[in-house]
């Protein structure tokens, strides 16, 4: 096609030239071939990288250092991979002495953090321990963290002590932190919760607290509890009862619902006890509360815990009218499935406009417009009918439509 274009051209350029003058014709210009040496280098290159696929690695050494030797753009990564086939050859001295050359020649090379890695694991595989704090490069001093996970705890507590202590970003401290909470020894647990009673800044305890949660299981929980009686903070304790809610620790959740006197933590308690499921924790508490606000708080949590039965029993026999129409609002953020049955058979045998309202505003809630509907035709009040008309009015559904439409045709 592109002949063809030259060639129109040239033809209508001809037409205009004079008849003294012959007509030339020209080809396209033909873009240059790429030099020889470049080509002879992607050959090499990918030569070298199926050697290595194919666990040749002296014949992936000869073909990355022709890469190597030509200095073209690959020349960085065919010393890595140098570096690395010498390793797997069991020649460490010798990758080290290669990942060298590779900063030296090349310090701003994209394969610098590679090579920090294979550093790494070189002076492991050799026996060599790496302390975080004798290494310059922070994302060097959080591969080596890495690498202390699972290590001898008497060992590496000093060492991640040190470097909790010392002129390093919250990044690199938070690591340690992260491999200080997989320890089971008593002395790194010790330093986690010194840290999560306020010796760190506070990123820190927040981050040493949430490890205690997450890392450890029950043989954390009293190490929360000191925590959480120890400190003032409210930040933190909400951290503390985060870290209960995480490990399961419902006796506690309890606990600070009871006795804290800070009425938003203790209805942070108790909004995660109904996280955790603590349906019979939440019970025992709300027989036992006085607070007409905390009661609410444990009825959110009750719908929380996904079990609507102590709902049930509040909806239908708690005396106070503001909790009972609570617990049913919160029966319809259940869902239909779960409460719809309960919900209009309440409604039919309760005299009290008050809960029938209720009743409607949580079947309005689970869009439950079959229930409404059921509930329009037969209901005789004019008040309490026009409150079932309009429910069905803003929730646009087949079946209320449909019976709109039929009202209409009366």
């Amino acid at each position: 096609m592109q002949v063809r274009h030259w060639i129109v051209i040239g033809i209508f350029m001809g037409a205009l030239a004079s008849p003294a003058r012959p007509q030339q014709f020209f080809a396209p210009p033909t873009p240059p071939a790429p030099p020889a040496q470049a080509s002879r280098t992607d050959r090499d290159y990918q030569e070298g990288t199926a050697a290595l696929d194919a666990r040749q690695y002296s014949q992936a050494i000869a073909a990355f250092e022709r890469v190597v030797a030509a200095k073209g753009s690959q020349a960085d990564g065919a010393i890595y991979w140098i570096a690395y086939a010498r390793n797997k050859q069991g020649r460490r001295g010798d990758a080290l002495v290669t990942l060298a050359e590779l900063r030296r020649t090349y310090p701003s090379s994209r394969w610098l953090s590679d090579a920090r890695a294979l550093d790494v694991e070189i002076r492991q595989a050799s026996g060599q321990t790496i302390a975080p704090a004798s290494t310059s490069d922070e994302e060097t001093k959080l591969m080596v963290l890495n690498s202390l996970i699972g290590s001898n705890p008497e060992r590496i507590v000093p060492v991640l002590e040190k470097l909790l202590n010392s002129q390093n970003s919250t990044r690199v401290k938070e690591k340690a932190l992260f491999v200080l909470a997989q320890s089971n020894s008593p002395s790194a647990r010790n330093l986690l919760v010194q840290i999560a009673k306020g010796g760190s800044n506070p990123e820190l305890r927040t981050k040493a607290v949430e490890y205690l949660g997450i890392f450890g299981g029950k043989q954390n929980h009293q190490l929360l509890a000191d925590v959480y009686k120890s400190s003032n903070d409210v930040e933190i304790k909400k951290r503390v009862l985060n870290s209960f809610m995480i490990s399961g620790d419902r006796d506690d959740l309890l606990a600070a619902a009871k006795s804290e006197s800070n009425p938003e933590l203790r209805m942070e308690a108790v909004r995660l006890l109904g996280i955790t499921g603590g349906t019979d924790e939440l019970w025992q508490l709300y027989r036992t509360e006085s607070s007409t606000d905390v009661k609410k708080a444990i009825l959110q949590g009750l719908f929380l815990s996904g079990k609507p039965d102590k709902l049930f029993d509040l909806a239908r026999n708690e005396k106070d009218p503001e909790l009972r129409r609570t617990a049913i609002r919160q029966l319809g953020l259940m869902g239909r499935d779960k409460t719809g049955t309960f919900l209009t058979t309440l409604y039919a045998q309760d005299q009290d406009k008050s809960v029938k309202r209720a009743v409607i505003d949580a079947l309005f809630i689970e869009g439950n417009s079959q229930a409404v509907v059921s509930l329009a035709r037969k209901e005789p009040d004019p008040e309490l009918k026009r409150e079932l008309v309009q429910k069905l009015s803003l929730m646009h559904s087949k079946d209320g439509d449909d019976y709109l439409l039929e009202m209409l045709n009366k």
